[in-house]
């Protein structure tokens, strides 16, 4: 399991919008996925801020699954 503190550090992207989407999702709902899920979000956290950009406002959707999932949790969560 990947240190938490780590994975904070990797969600502050320098962008406000970014940062507060990743925190969210690791502060509210990353402790209780399943393994999975939480490789999925870790996987998420290597991309590119553009491609996370592109994937947060729905320009596109990843052709992976499990970081489809991920993505739409997050942004589920800010609608909610």
């Amino acid at each position: 399991m990947i240190n938490q503190k780590f994975l904070k550090w990797q969600c502050r992207r320098g962008m406000r919008e970014l940062d507060e989407l990743l925190l969210d999702y690791l502060e509210h709902h990353y402790g209780q996925t399943d393994e999975s899920e939480k490789a999925a979000f870790c996987a998420l956290l290597e991309l590119s801020n553009p491609q996370l950009i592109a994937y947060l406002l729905r320009h596109e959707k990843p052709a992976a699954e499990p970081l489809a999932r991920v993505v739409e949790c997050i942004l589920n969560r800010t609608q909610a």
